[in-house]
């Protein structure tokens, strides 16, 4: 917090900070607890009517009147990792989209409509990386009718808790009714490590995901377009672990290379091989591939609540980069149209 020379408590924050991160404290206005203050950091996405509006790393919005502030300040952004590969969240976005990539996409100034007949909300929404070329209001409606027209709903892809993330839009949208489906982490990690473990068990690697690693694959009923997007990116790799008397696999894996980065989906185990370290067997074998390409770091994508994914991959040294969401457009809530992708894989693109 902000302390005077005099050694005060001061507020040195105001309206004209919108958009910047802030570290604020304010009283404790609940009862019910012995603290008497609370802090709160975050992007200040608003300031309006007396309340100040803060969206923290996971995209919680946080209002705060500011009759209850006793400091506040501007503070930098999160440090320099001190783990892993330093990125970009616009690289890392970029990359993301490039491993799992719709069948039809069109540009909206610098954003990308992306549908795949509704294969996975991130195939099936718009990822905005700048200015659409378009006051917002137009933009969103621009939006709305392209998904409209192809029978989705209007989806959109934010993201919030590193530098140049979309704190202030996500904001807007909700202002405007666009309801938040789903918050994911992307979480990054050093290739090395992933790769240097010696795996106990037979790991098959493919170019294409053939019948048997369909069969263990959690998304069932797969068609010939979420084949087309299984299959995108730009040096695609798939991990079978056999299973017994030619049963279907006992574990699968799906790895990405691009560039310096590798990015790992679809790592799913039998719960009859559980707890045999399948997943970083399949995920050894897929990072030495990686390596073997050129790749030195790693990305994968993990769900809020999948703690025996979230556990798993800190133990190999994978730590949050950014959390992202998916916004659907008010007149979409309850709808129907299109098939967005579910399971309970322990990586892969929601």
């Amino acid at each position: 917090m902000e302390i005077s020379a005099a050694g005060r408590l001061e507020v040195r924050i105001t309206a004209a900070d919108v958009g910047k991160r802030v570290s604020v404290r304010r009283v404790n206005e609940d009862g019910d607890t012995a603290e008497k203050f609370t802090d709160t950091v975050g992007v200040l996405t608003s300031w309006d009517d007396g309340v100040l509006l803060i969206t923290r790393r996971g995209g919680e919005r946080v209002p705060i009147p500011e009759t209850t502030l006793v400091a506040g300040k501007v503070v930098p952004s999160a440090p320099a990792r001190r783990r892993g590969p330093a990125a970009s969240y616009e690289e890392l976005a970029r990359v993301a989209a490039r491993a799992w990539q719709p069948v039809e996409s069109e540009r909206l100034g610098a954003w990308e409509l992306r549908a795949a007949s509704g294969y996975t909300k991130r195939a099936n929404s718009a990822l905005p990386l700048g200015d659409p070329g378009l006051p917002l209001d137009a933009a969103l409606a621009a939006v709305r009718d392209w998904y409209a027209a192809r029978d989705l709903p209007a989806r959109i892809q934010t993201a919030t808790g590193a530098e140049g993330t979309q704190e202030l839009l996500c904001a807007e949208l909700a202002e405007r009714g666009w309801t938040r489906e789903v918050t994911a982490g992307l979480w990054t990690g050093a290739l090395a490590p992933v790769a240097d473990r010696e795996t106990a068990a037979e790991v098959r690697l493919d170019r294409h995901a053939d019948r048997a690693w369909l069969d263990r694959y959690q998304r069932k009923g797969l068609s010939e377009v979420a084949l087309r997007v299984l299959g995108s990116g730009p040096s695609v790799w798939f991990a079978t672990v056999p299973g017994a008397d030619g049963a279907a696999p006992a574990a699968i894996g799906r790895c990405v290379v691009d560039g310096r980065w590798a990015g790992f989906a679809a790592v799913e185990v039998d719960p009859a091989y559980r707890r045999r370290g399948l997943a970083k067997d399949v995920m050894a074998a897929l990072a030495g591939r990686a390596l073997a390409e050129g790749a030195s770091a790693a990305w994968l994508q993990v769900e809020a609540d999948n703690a025996g994914a979230r556990a798993l991959y800190t133990g190999l040294g994978f730590e949050a980069h950014h959390a992202y969401h998916h916004y659907r457009a008010p007149e979409a809530a309850g709808a129907s149209g299109g098939h967005p992708g579910t399971g309970a894989a322990a990586s892969g693109p929601v």
